[in-house]
């Protein structure tokens, strides 16, 4: 009995979560944006046919679909720029692509030149290589579609035309739903958050899988390091108004709290090694600590889950209920007058402050989200943040410096080219009935690195023979036109709301959609789904050899770069936190930019390595180092993230020189790591490790044995040992890391 109810429960919770992620996905703006762009696209094409003016329908439609891929999160002001450009790419696109019906040979030659400049585009950024994406999409389709009664130059203009509605359509749902795309991303942020913050709970557990774990912390925090630059695009560039300024500057402080939240879910008080000591110790304060972080975990999560109902918001109670719970622990620790007790109470208090900052940094979210009401005060000087924003170049320089085999757009821009220049001639030579078939898996598939190509290839393929087969069993059991229409409809819909969000699933609903249109058009499908097929895999399959035979791109030979890069940004951020410890006073802008620069650029190695460990095995050269200085690094600033959170939060004693002199010893590690990295360390300047060695065994440290336990308790003398603990056993980690790091590039 106990066991069916046990399956009976499980279903229904099944049930209940299989419900709430549906309604999640009917509300996102990923199903919105693709209902909207199917009301783009349909409507023009309507009233054409509708007319009498198929041609001139068909034209605007196209254009409308074509500027779809550039209608990405971010400021109303980049999207409208973003369409627009669009625009004009697909315009002249369309009007080059009129003239590719009218010799093989010149179609070839226009594909490969325009495919390789259009691709060229991608040099300036992720919105650029959407707006690349859909002028490839133009000219591929210029194969599949010649203007009858338009003139080319009539039929570009309508395609760019069908730009300019697009744009109208998105502008006109801004106006209906401008928070939308805020609340998602904003609330998307907030629960990942908590993921983070319960990956770092189990990181407590000696006995977890650490590595594993470590490299889902890496991705999760790469994540939100996106998530985080969006938010900062659309609340910061956003027009001022009366209607949403109060709700944006609310934002902003949100915003700014999930920050603080991450460099705090960064932070350890102590290494690893220490902390196992303490816990092997007292093994009660790992779950009670565990049991800590979890609540506040699921709190983030539910607020994720909930979205914009204030009053469904958790309280406070569990919470309170946990730390009081640790407090009392710790204080009976604390009363326990022997040298290793203390040395843990010291530990753990430190710990524990630190979780009291998270929560109450998750306070001031749970109360900026309810409906009180936020004094104009407190908003953030909008020019300040506007420091904040990584400002894309647009200069021509930009494209003038990735024409050389040096540049991974290049390489990935002259493989485009080669790759659908042999697709064509295949498709031609073979009779295939829908040789743009080919080209467009081409496009679809090949990305710059080596990773997304193969996955791509694998799911396009798993996608397309799912939809195939779902397709021939529909198709055989049904025979009505008006069915196939709502089903491809339907179909359409939701593979434009997926395709960034499970590609797998969007080639099963895109095959289904396009087999559904054809069903309407022509009589033989099977034939259209088996062609369908064999396209999709030979697409798929050039698009993989030609990444491994085509100049291809291996993390290996940039993932220096990405290094140098965080490495050099660790090093900054060090240097203003100890301006700031030896300094005091109020937080500088300089500091923060420092910190966001670092969180920013091991976030990039982090993602670097992902890559990396995606490649063949042949190419993941020297990937064990490389792992340990993406961990090496990842610690390092978790270490910088812990000493920042106490002396922002902290009042603390005056700076010894001791404490200056370890510091530039540290930063004197990390110049001759870099210089390792550059290779530009000359000849008898190498580092000596035994003075390295010897150096680290004379750093000072807490040391609770000199501590008088028998005098009476005192929270200035307590918290000046907190101090010293925190900040000397950090500092011995900084230069114990700095110094691996140097003998670890030194072997590179």
């Amino acid at each position: 009995m106990c066991y069916i109810l046990q399956v009976l429960g499980n279903i229904q919770d099944y049930t209940t979560t299989t419900f709430n992620e549906l309604l999640q996905f009917l509300g996102s703006t990923s199903f919105s944006k693709s209902v909207l762009t199917v009301l783009a696209v349909v409507t023009p094409l309507g009233i054409g046919l509708f007319t009498g003016y198929a041609e001139i329908g068909v034209a605007i439609c196209f254009g409308a679909f074509w500027c779809n891929p550039s209608d990405v999160n971010g400021s109303l002001k980049h999207k409208v720029y973003g369409i627009l450009f669009s625009a004009a790419l697909v315009m002249v696109v369309s009007f080059i692509g009129g003239y590719v019906h009218y010799s093989l040979l010149l179609s070839l030659v226009i594909l490969g030149v325009t495919s390789f400049a259009i691709s060229l585009i991608s040099a300036y950024g992720f919105r650029a290589s959407l707006i690349s994406f859909s002028g490839l999409l133009a000219l591929i389709l210029s194969f599949a579609h010649t203007p009858g009664e338009l003139k080319i130059y009539e039929y570009s203009l309508l395609v760019g035309l069908g730009g300019l509605w697009y744009l109208a359509v998105s502008l006109l749902w801004f106006k209906i739903n401008p928070k939308g795309q805020t609340e998602e991303i904003l609330y998307e942020t907030i629960g990942h958050t908590g993921k983070l913050l319960k990956k770092r709970g189990k990181l407590i557990d000696e006995n977890s899988n650490r590595k594993k774990l470590l490299k889902g912390l890496f991705l999760i925090q790469s994540q939100l390091t996106e998530q985080h630059e969006t938010l900062r695009e659309i609340l910061i560039l956003s027009r001022k108004n009366s209607g949403i300024s109060v709700y944006n500057g609310k934002r902003v402080l949100v915003l700014v709290q999930l920050i603080e939240m991450l460099e705090t879910a960064g932070a350890n008080p102590v290494n690893y090694a220490k902390m196992d000591e303490q816990f092997q110790m007292y093994p009660e304060f790992i779950k009670l600590f565990q049991s800590l972080i979890y609540e506040m975990a699921k709190q983030l999560r539910t607020i994720g889950e909930i979205g914009n109902k204030p009053n469904k918001i958790p309280s406070h109670v569990e919470l309170n209920t946990r730390f009081e719970k640790i407090r009392i622990k710790i204080e009976e620790l604390g009363k326990i007058k022997d040298a290793k007790a203390y040395e843990a109470f010291i530990m753990f208090q430190n710990l524990l402050e630190y979780q009291e900052k998270q929560f109450d940094t998750l306070k001031r979210i749970k109360w900026l989200l309810s409906d009180h009401d936020v004094a104009s005060e407190e908003f953030i000087d909008k020019e300040i943040l506007k420091r904040f924003l990584i400002s894309q170049d647009y200069s021509p320089r930009i494209l003038l410096r990735n024409l050389s085999f040096r540049s991974t757009i290049f390489r990935h821009s002259l493989r485009m080219a080669i790759t659908l220049m042999i697709g064509f001639v295949l498709g031609n030579v073979f009779a295939f009935q829908n040789p743009y078939w080919i080209l467009l898996t081409i496009i679809l598939i090949m990305r710059p690195n080596y990773g997304l190509t193969k996955t791509r290839s694998k799911d396009r393929t798993i996608g397309t023979l799912i939809g195939g087969i779902i397709a021939t069993v529909i198709v055989y059991l049904v025979q009505d036109v008006y069915v196939y229409a709502t089903l491809a409809l339907i179909s359409f819909v939701i593979a434009l709301s997926m395709l960034q969000k499970n590609y797998k699933a969007s080639a099963i609903y895109v095959t289904l959609s396009i087999v559904f249109i054809y069903g309407i058009l022509q009589p033989d499908v099977m034939t259209v789904i088996q062609y369908r097929i064999i396209d999709t895999l030979l697409g798929a399959g050039l698009s993989y050899l030609g990444f491994l035979f085509l100049w291809p791109s291996w993390s290996f030979q940039e993932i220096q770069k990405d290094i140098t890069k965080s490495v050099e940004a660790n090093r900054m951020y060090l240097s203003k936190i100890s301006d700031y410890y030896v300094n005091k006073g109020t937080v500088p802008t300089s500091y923060r930019l420092a910190r966001k620069s670092a969180f920013l650029q091991t976030s990039n190695l982090s993602s670097a390595f992902q890559r990396m460990t995606q490649e063949p095995h042949s190419k993941q050269k020297n990937l064990n180092k490389i792992y340990e200085l993406v961990e090496l690094n990842h610690n390092f600033l978790s270490s910088l993230a812990s000493l920042s959170i106490y002396i922002q939060h902290h009042t603390t004693t005056e700076a010894s020189e001791r404490f200056s002199g370890i510091v530039s010893k540290i930063d004197e590690n990390l110049g001759l790591v870099l210089q390792s990295l550059s290779n530009s360390i000359d000849s008898g300047n190498e580092p000596n490790f035994e003075e390295v060695v010897s150096f680290e065994k004379q750093l000072p440290k807490f040391d609770s044995e000199n501590v008088n336990l028998n005098v009476e308790d005192n929270s200035i003398i307590k918290r000046n040992h907190q101090e010293e603990q925190l900040i000397w056993e950090q500092l011995r980690w900084l230069y114990s890391l700095s110094s691996t790091m140097m003998k670890l590039t030194s072997s590179l």
